[in-house]
């Protein structure tokens, strides 16, 4: 009887210890096919540079000479990344000012950089290592952040969108999404694996590296609230079972998380104090760049959708920012009505960060940057990948594809895709 009783429980562990090492081999699968597709899509980037003309003559160089190939890799935020590399921060009291960037991305920017030599180039080309090898960690920690709700193939689906979405190409060059996908995958990770401290380390490098990173603190404190609240715990699903209040370290180690992931924010507008006098100048400086967060978030997307009802073809061809607009707009839309959805089906830490992050760029009324802001959305690439239907599954990748071509050609010839 004794013998009956532990086979359970032995079945039980060979089949979690299969799957483990399913998911390791599925891991470095998914690292090798993220190298790969960012080789293939730096050699595309290089085909359109010395194929098409570019749209604007003035172009940043990595080295003194232009370079069909490296030069594809710079373009618009990265001169700010890589001035922050090379002096650091320079605040320009009335002007725009590098401060508007903040520090992680540019410090590993940095750090990299060196071992190349100090030269710009050094750092440019660190800035490349670095977005690449936090694109192919991303990749491979989405994957496992994802396997908490889908089965296998469908996680290794929402590594694909996430990897070929129209605006994904920034992982690719020297900017910083790359990076900040990394670590907010990786804090919403730890936080639902309840590994409040860790995640909230991750948390707090992921709040330094941008500027919307602090609107994923009331999702990671939604999650800590439901993992230690029993009776709310249906609203974070997740497939392994919630850990226990003595293992976590109980109240104590989830509110120690949410200060954790909120101090790389907190630091960096203290240490914006010391420099300006000002903690919120780096604020101050986006504005003088036309960004007024806390407007009406549906104006934009209104008057977008207006123009593309009424007139689509005087619109499009009329105004020169019109087809960018249009890019970024109908993502945008999207994505907002993604949210419900999401929300739904993997609840609302999930909800609540999709539409935080969301309402920050639509309220300034400009749809610039929308892009970028939505390529590291995780929580929508996972629901999409939900899908049971194979073709609108083909559909998504086909579209998503053909789209990414298409962003990628723009941002390469110095369109304005920012």
């Amino acid at each position: 009887m004794a013998d009956c009783g532990l086979r359970p429980s032995s079945a039980s562990g060979h089949a979690e210890r299969a799957e483990g090492r399913i998911d390791r081999r599925a891991a470095i699968r998914i690292a090798l096919a993220a190298l790969a597709f960012r080789l293939l899509s730096a050699f595309l980037a290089l085909m359109v540079n010395v194929v098409f003309p570019l749209d604007r003559p003035l172009q940043m160089r990595v080295f003194s000479d232009p370079s069909p190939f490296w030069d594809t890799f710079a373009r618009y935020d990265t001169g700010y990344f890589e001035g922050i590399a090379w002096t650091g921060y320079t605040p320009l009291a009335g002007g725009r000012s590098n401060i508007a960037y903040f520090p992680v991305y540019p410090m590993l920017m940095r750090l990299v950089g060196r071992i190349f030599g100090h030269r710009h180039a050094s750092y440019y080309i660190g800035g490349i290592a670095v977005s690449w090898v936090c694109f192919i960690a991303a990749m491979v920690a989405l994957y496992y952040l994802a396997r908490l709700d889908l089965p296998r193939r469908r996680a290794e689906r929402a590594v694909l969108l996430t990897a070929i979405f129209p605006f994904a190409f920034f992982y690719g060059v020297a900017y910083s999404e790359s990076t900040f996908l990394l670590l907010t995958v990786l804090a919403f990770y730890l936080f639902r694996r309840g590994r409040y401290l860790i995640g909230g380390v991750c948390g707090g490098m992921a709040t330094a590296t941008r500027v919307p990173g602090i609107l994923m603190v009331p999702a990671l404190a939604w999650i800590a609230w439901t993992d230690l609240r029993p009776s709310l715990g249906t609203s974070v699903p997740a497939k392994e079972g919630r850990r226990s209040l003595r293992r976590d370290g109980g109240w104590w180690h989830a509110f120690g998380g949410v200060i954790l992931a909120s101090s790389g924010f907190a630091a960096y507008c203290a240490y914006i104090y010391v420099l300006t006098g000002n903690p919120l100048e780096w604020a101050a400086t986006l504005q003088r760049w036309g960004y007024y967060p806390g407007g009406a978030p549906w104006l934009a997307p209104v008057r977008l959708v207006g123009h593309l009802v009424t007139h689509p073809y005087a619109y499009l061809a009329g105004d020169r920012m019109a087809p960018y607009d249009t890019l970024y707009g109908v993502t945008g839309i999207a994505f907002v009505l993604a949210i419900p959805f999401v929300w739904r089906r993997f609840g609302a830490a999930y909800g609540l960060f999709m539409l935080a992050n969301l309402w920050l760029p639509l309220s300034s009324g400009v749809f610039e940057g929308l892009g970028r802001y939505c390529s590291v959305l995780f929580p929508f690439f996972i629901w999409l990948a939900d899908s049971k239907s194979r073709f609108l599954s083909t559909v998504i990748l086909v579209v998503f594809a053909l789209f990414y071509t298409l962003g990628l050609a723009l941002f390469t010839t110095i369109h304005p895709l920012f």
